[in-house]
């Protein structure tokens, strides 16, 4: 009976310690899950990934995943957006976005131009985003465009018909950028929007912001331009003190600012109002400006605002489509609700705008 007593001990223990491994291993395998689970949402939480594009086109370059750089962090994920494109990387950052009377000022009668912008308000405005570019190839960091002024009650660019993002400076620091890195500057035009980020107070005076890059603007938007009589005009306060420290430099007709990237001359929102052309391999990737404001002008490239020449706007529209559509080229406009990335592609005996 003793021994029989111990038996039934010894098996009842191996019971238990069976029972114990397996709900540990159980356990085990529950917090592997979880933690796996978490890695997972942050990777998603940090990457910016790009929509899907109609299988009948090329794919579009492959988002550059998890891209934080010194002094980055997941919220930049929020305002700033980079694909690849050959050796050339295209990164779009936020200003912020704001309410625009721009479809209203269509030379066309509402009746006509509603139906082609359902996103218009009651009162015909619609919400237009602010963007910049910086193109990183070879040893160059290309600026393009110079973004919203510092942030203060002086302001146009403030609440509530605008909304800003952390800001261009802080954009580039997601990138692993610093001011002093950009080598070029490349300005689409001289409004205010495009310009004011030129500058900024030091030492009691307005300094260049990006004191080591050579600044391009065609000549037709600075020689002769009425503002820059004006010390109060947002070209003379924001780009004034990089003419002065001989940082700016007027262009004629198309320039290569670094061997794969153009500037191009596309008049019509302004007399030199100039587009972006960045060039890798088979890949090309344009940055337009106020070529166009909404995907309505796409389809409709007569359409044009108020204060506009309307004549080489057109022309400015058909030489684009003429280079990008044949060769599938991915684009971004300024003014594009961020982030903005898109193509024109043929339809019927036009075109239309498709984000993507």
């Amino acid at each position: 009976m003793r021994f029989a007593g111990r038996l039934v001990a010894l098996a009842l223990l191996a019971a238990l310690f069976t029972i114990g491994r397996l709900v540990a291993l159980a356990l085990l395998t529950a917090l592997s899950t979880i933690r796996f689970a978490k890695l997972f949402t942050i990777q998603i939480d940090i990457v910016n990934i790009g929509p899907i594009v109609n299988s009948r086109h090329r794919s579009a370059p492959s988002p550059v995943r998890g891209r934080m750089g010194g002094g980055g962090d997941p919220m930049s994920a929020s305002f700033v957006s980079t694909r690849r494109f050959g050796d050339a990387t295209v990164s779009i950052i936020s200003d912020g976005s704001g309410k625009s009377v721009i479809v209203k000022q269509l030379e066309v009668p509402e009746a006509v131009w509603r139906p082609a912008v359902p996103d218009a308000d009651a009162e015909g405005e619609v919400v237009l985003g602010y963007n910049v570019a910086l193109v990183e190839i070879g040893a160059a960091r290309v600026l393009i465009d110079l973004g919203f002024d510092e942030p203060s009650p002086a302001s146009p660019w403030k609440a509530p018909r605008h909304q800003r993002s952390p800001g261009l400076e802080a954009g580039l620091a997601a990138l692993g950028t610093r001011p002093e890195d950009v080598s070029h500057v490349l300005i689409t035009h001289a409004h205010g929007d495009h310009v004011a980020g030129g500058s900024v107070e030091g030492d009691g005076a307005r300094q260049p912001r990006f004191r080591r890059a050579r600044h391009l603007i065609h000549r037709l938007d600075w020689e002769g331009n009425p503002a820059r009589q004006d010390p109060d005009s947002m070209l003379s306060r924001h780009l004034g003190p990089v003419e002065r420290a001989g940082q700016l430099e007027p262009v004629d007709g198309d320039r290569e600012a670094v061997p794969g990237v153009t500037l191009i001359h596309a008049p019509g929102e302004s007399p030199g109002h100039a587009i972006v052309r960045v060039e890798s391999g088979a890949e090309r990737f344009y940055f337009l400006g106020d070529l166009f404001h909404h995907p309505c002008e796409v389809e409709h490239l007569d359409w044009v605002s108020r204060g506009r020449d309307q004549p080489a706007m057109e022309r400015s529209r058909r030489r684009l489509i003429a280079e990008a559509v044949p060769a599938n080229a991915s684009l971004v406009f300024s003014h594009r609700p961020f982030p903005g990335w898109g193509r024109i592609v043929a339809r019927g005996d036009g075109q239309r705008w498709i984000d993507g």
